[in-house]
């Protein structure tokens, strides 16, 4: 197994990068471009073309989720448990467990606040969103033991599996009903129409950290040297504030680009 690993890493790398182009470009397009269309057509040419385009687009976007998915949680148990390298000791503590399960459980959390109405605020979620960072953050160095990098991947885990589960379970679901009510010329359900803006926007807002994630081995900076209980899961958090920022501010820039 250790012969083959290696070359194991890299085909589910390829395929992982791949997925995540075709996911996440697709993601851009229908946050920065498309949604700024749709509020330009009127009701016949949205009946014409999105019941053509959307569809196809969605195939791609779903698909691309699942894969980028599937591929990641591969490459996590290669890379990171099979390498040993979750924690700092090298040792898989029953603290270490329990931080795994809370990555891929946090989704039915996040899922559970965000259909409350105090935070449907954008600018409120942005902040409350930040404590929830630093905290699990905190949890995985001072109660998993993970080191820099177990963190940043874990925490991109942890947003991966929220996107996706939105893509699935949020997201297509509605975009299914939606695109049926306008083939057929009727209204769609305004609720429908919100949830599956807001899912998308929150895995707009997910995909920009979550990427400074994937690349962990590549960002050891001065809060990685210090102990990871004490600061650099403050310096990851830091970077959470700052990939959210840059994404306010395409969504900013995307409302200001026309056609000719």
């Amino acid at each position: 197994m250790d012969e083959i690993s290696p070359i194991l890493q890299g085909i589910f790398r390829w395929a992982h990068v791949i997925a995540g182009i075709t996911w996440i470009g697709l993601l851009y397009f229908f946050n920065w471009v498309n949604a700024p269309l749709q509020a330009q057509l009127s009701a016949e040419t949205k009946k014409a073309v999105n019941p053509e385009l959307l569809p196809r687009a969605l195939f791609w976007f779903r698909w691309g989720a699942a894969w980028t998915w599937a591929t990641g949680v591969l490459l996590l148990l290669l890379v990171y448990y099979h390498g040993g390298i979750v924690t700092e000791s090298g040792e898989f503590s029953t603290g270490a467990i329990a931080m795994v399960a809370v990555t891929f459980l946090a989704v039915f959390v996040y899922d559970q606040l965000v259909g409350l109405a105090a935070l449907k605020d954008m600018k409120t979620l942005f902040f409350v969103g930040l404590i929830l960072v630093a905290g699990l953050t905190y949890l995985f160095s001072s109660v998993g033991g993970f080191g820099y990098r177990s963190m940043n991947i874990h925490l991109g885990a942890a947003f991966g599996t929220a996107m996706a589960f939105n893509v699935w379970f949020r997201i297509w679901p509605a975009q299914q009903k939606i695109i049926t009510c306008v083939k057929e010329g009727t209204a769609p359900d305004g609720d429908l129409v919100a949830l599956a803006g807001t899912r998308s926007k929150h895995n707009t807002y997910m995909s920009i950290p979550l990427v400074w994630t994937m690349i962990g081995s590549h960002t050891v900076v001065p809060w990685a040297s210090f102990p990871t209980s004490q600061l650099s899961f403050l310096g990851l958090t830091l970077m959470v504030a700052i990939g959210w920022w840059f994404c306010s501010m395409f969504y900013r820039q995307s409302a200001k680009v026309k056609g000719f």
